[in-house]
C-alpha cells in the first residue's frame, strides 16, 4: 500500500500572528538596538498557544528578556518548515521547536544546535476517536493519523509509534491538520481515525468526548514506556555560526529562558495560567486549560540541560522513520550544548545569595 500524505486545507487558514506585546518579523536577521537601547532579537515558532512553548511566552511576559537587556520579538509562523527556513535564512536568530530537528538538519548538511532544553518529555499524546476500536498504535494499520504538519515532531513520533508496534510505515496515512480548532474538527468530522497532538488540544478533545488517549508522552515515565528512552521536546535552537559570533546574545537568551523554567518550577498551574494571554485558553476555557497544564507540568525541564541518553533515543527513533537521517552518520555532540545553561545556572545561584 502506498503512503498517502495529505495537507488539510483548513490548516492553511492559520495566519502568521504574534504574541500579545510582540510584533515584527526577523528582518535581515541582524541583531541591533531598539529605541530603549535593548538588543533586538527574533525567535520563531509555530502554534504559539501550545503549552510546550510557555517558557518562551513567560520569559517575555514576565520581563526576563528585558532584564537581560534584550528586546525579543516572537514570530508565530504557520508551520515547522517555515520556522526552520526562517532560521536558516537568517531572518530570525532562534527557533523554538523540538530537539529532533537538529539531527534532521545536520543530515541535510546544516549546522544548528540546541542551547537550552525547555522540555524533558514531548508533552504529546496519541489519541483515537472514541467511536473507533483503536487501543494502541498496533491498531492503526490502514488508518488515517492526524499530525500538526508533515515533517513535524508529531509526524516523527506518530510514525515511530506505529512502526514500533509492528505497523509498517506504508500502512498508515499521515494527514496534516495543524492544532487547536482544526485538529478538533478533523476528529469531529471523521477526517482522521487517530492523531498525535499536545495540550490544550488534548483536553479539548477529551472534554468533547471525541477522543481517548492511547499513548501518553506527557511525562518522563510515559515517554520511556512508549519510546524506550527519554525523548526531549522543545528547545531553543540557533545556527552554530551565528552563536559563535554572538555568544553574549545567546547567553542572555538562555539566561532569560532558564529564569522562566525556574519560575514555572516554583508556581502552580493556576499561577502560570494567570500570566498567559487569555486567547490561549479561549477555545478550551480557563479551568480546562489549568487542568491540562497541571497534567503535564512534569514535562518542563527545570535544569534546562539535555537529559542523559536523550540524544541517543532521538537518533534511534529518527533512524527508523526519517529517510533523511537513516543511514547518515550524525555527530550528536554537535546537535546541542549545555554550556550556556550551566553558566545561567551558576549566575542564578550567585544572584540568589
Amino acid at each position: 500500500m502506498w503512503r498517502k500524505k495529505i495537507v488539510v486545507a483548513a490548516a492553511a487558514l492559520a495566519l502568521t500572528t504574534t504574541v500579545s506585546g510582540c510584533s515584527g518579523s526577523g528582518g535581515d536577521g541582524q541583531d541591533g538596538k531598539d529605541a530603549s537601547g535593548l538588543t533586538t532579537a527574533t525567535i520563531a515558532l509555530s502554534n504559539q498557544q501550545n503549552q510546550s512553548y510557555l517558557p518562551l511566552i513567560l520569559a517575555q511576559r514576565l520581563g526576563f528578556f528585558k532584564k537581560q537587556g534584550l528586546d525579543v520579538k516572537i514570530d508565530n509562523l504557520q508551520s515547522t518548515s517555515q520556522v526552520t527556513d526562517a532560521l536558516l535564512a537568517g531572518q530570525v536568530q532562534g527557533m523554538i521547536g523540538f530537539f529532533d530537528h537538529n539531527l534532521d538538519l545536520q543530515a541535510k548538511g546544516k549546522r544548528t544546535e540546541s542551547v537550552i532544553q525547555l522540555l524533558q518529555a514531548p508533552g504529546m499524546v496519541e489519541m483515537a476517536r472514541t467511536d473507533e476500536s483503536i487501543g494502541s498504535p498496533a491498531d492503526l494499520r490502514g488508518k488515517t493519523v492526524g499530525v500538526t504538519a508533515l515533517g513535524s515532531s508529531t509526524s516523527y513520533l506518530g510514525d515511530y509509534l506505529s512502526l514500533h508496534d509492528g505497523v509498517p510505515l506504508d500502512q498508515t496515512h499521515l494527514v496534516a491538520v495543524a492544532a487547536g480548532p482544526t485538529f478538533v474538527a478533523a476528529f469531529q468530522h471523521h477526517r482522521v481515525d487517530a492523531g498525535v497532538t499536545t495540550e490544550p488540544t488534548i483536553s479539548t478533545l477529551l472534554q468533547k468526548h471525541l477522543a481517548k488517549i492511547t499513548t501518553d508522552m506527557r511525562t518522563l515515565a510515559g515517554t520511556k514506556a512508549a519510546l524506550g528512552g527519554p525523548y526531549p521536546g522543545t528547545c531553543l535552537t540557533v545556527q552554530a555560526s551565528w552563536a559563535a559570533s554572538h555568544k553574549d546574545v545567546v547567553q542572555k537568551m538562555v539566561n532569560a529562558l532558564y529564569a522562566s523554567l525556574q519560575w514555572i518550577e516554583t508556581h502552580s498551574a493556576t499561577q502560570v495560567t494567570d500570566q498567559v494571554p487569555a486567547d490561549f485558553y479561549a477555545g478550551s476555557g480557563k479551568q480546562n486549560y489549568i487542568q491540562a497544564l497541571a497534567n503535564e507540568m512534569g514535562m518542563y525541564d527545570p535544569t534546562g540541560q539535555m537529559p542523559t541518553d536523550a540524544p541517543q533515543t532521538v537518533l534511534r527513533v529518527l533512524s527508523a522513520i526519517d529517510p533523511v537521517v537513516k543511514g547518515h552518520s550524525i555527530d550528536l555532540s554537535k546537535t546541542y550544548t549545555d554550556t550556556y545553561v550551566q553558566q545561567a545556572s551558576q549566575e542564578a545561584g550567585h544572584a540568589a545569595k
